[in-house]
């Protein structure tokens, strides 16, 4: 029988939630047992899912403070161990529960919203709104997973602190189970995590079509992300395989058009929201990226232009060569250019939480509540209930 001061050690560790699964580790099975003297002096013996694991220290810490938090108790100790195979297989179980032989978690039927950021050409800073529109749902209570499936140019990992000083942080792998790390409250998952000990800056990914659907589809099958709210996509420029994979393995997925002001900008914008509708996917809006520049007495130098934003709205929003009424595709923010805003995603911290006041991070802010807000319909999904 445990004690008070057990039960109440017990109760503070229930607090303590896995950084990369985002659920309590008592529920994970990750504390094997608590023991407490008569002195009040604590004995907490934790389980890791593998030796080396990336969150390894940070979990420790947790439980350290948590336990020295607990009723009762003047002093803490924690000894970490490595769970069995047998106990990965039952953590492995407990994490999935009964998606466990779902080839997909995102399928039609997944009530998670995803949604797939596109371009028509590369250089309009998709992946920077793409990572600070993830950051920013995060902060405003979603759970958010994102993934950089710019196989060729993936940037993902350094804009949001993953990648350091030639290295970038790894996926946890538990047996045939990959989880993805968490930057700024966002899971996320990029293909220059499984580069090994190479550094991304000076290594290139030379695929061909199949590999790359291969790709797409192992980190939307492999890699658990849990219970999402939000699933973003960071898709590479214009209208190659990946686009038409995502096509084929989500073809429930929203899709958000980033263009420059330019005109030669927005022509090849509206052609990659085109073949995102052959697909069957839903254009939801437009955002229109490197708008102006403020000057110190007030002007605006528009370095790109003016109006493209606009122009890919309006042409996505007229009535179809079918005769299909057309469908209205807003034009949903303009974000300006700001080296401040720049100069945050160059340091891993994304200028949404660290400077909200910036003109581009505010305006970035703004487009992520519009698309929080415009929802998504649920009609004809399953809502996994049934009425008694």
């Amino acid at each position: 029988m445990s004690t008070e001061t057990e039960q109440a050690v017990w109760t503070a560790l229930g607090r303590v939630q896995d950084p990369e699964i985002m659920r309590p580790i008592t529920e994970l099975g990750m504390v094997q047992s608590v023991a407490v003297d008569d002195a009040g002096r604590a004995e907490v013996s934790i389980l890791l899912t593998i030796s080396g694991c990336p969150a390894a220290r940070r979990i420790e810490a947790d439980v350290l403070a948590a336990t020295r938090g607990a009723p009762g108790i003047v002093e803490a100790a924690v000894e970490v161990g490595v769970m069995t195979p047998e106990q990965r297989r039952a953590f492995t179980e407990r994490v999935r529960g009964d998606r466990a032989s779902r080839p997909q978690q995102f399928g039609p039927e997944s009530l998670t919203r995803v949604i797939a950021v596109t371009s028509g050409k590369g250089g309009v800073g998709k992946s920077s709104l793409t990572a600070g529109l993830a950051v920013a749902m995060a902060a405003q209570g979603l759970t958010v997973g994102l993934v950089d499936a710019d196989v060729f140019g993936f940037s993902i990992p350094g804009i949001l602190g993953l990648s350091r000083d030639g290295r970038t942080e790894q996926p946890t792998r538990v047996d045939d189970m990959i989880l993805p790390p968490v930057a700024h409250g966002v899971k996320t998952i990029s293909i220059g995590m499984f580069l090994g000990d190479a550094d991304p800056r000076s290594t290139a990914v030379s695929w061909r079509g199949p590999m790359l659907h291969r790709t797409i589809e192992q980190f939307l099958r492999d890699v658990w992300f849990g219970d999402l709210d939000v699933l973003l996509l960071d898709l590479p420029p214009g209208t190659g395989d990946i686009a038409i994979s995502v096509g084929q393995l989500l073809p429930q997925a929203e899709v958000l058009v980033v263009t420059t002001p330019q005109e030669a900008a927005a022509d090849v914008a509206v052609r990659s929201a085109l073949v995102a509708r052959q697909t069957g996917q839903r254009v939801i809006g437009v955002v229109e990226n490197m708008a102006g520049l403020a000057q110190a007495d007030g002007t605006v130098l528009d370095v790109f232009g003016s109006g493209g934003g606009r122009l890919v709205s309006e042409r996505l929003s007229a009535p179809a060569e079918t005769g299909a009424p057309p469908e209205e595709v807003p034009l949903l923010g303009s974000v300006p250019l700001s080296p401040a805003f720049r100069a945050a995603g160059d340091r891993g911290e994304p200028a949404v939480l660290t400077d909200p006041e910036d003109p581009a991070a505010a305006e970035l802010l703004r487009v992520a509540r519009r698309i929080i807000d415009l929802g998504r319909g649920l009609a004809g999904r399953s809502l996994g209930i049934a009425p008694r």
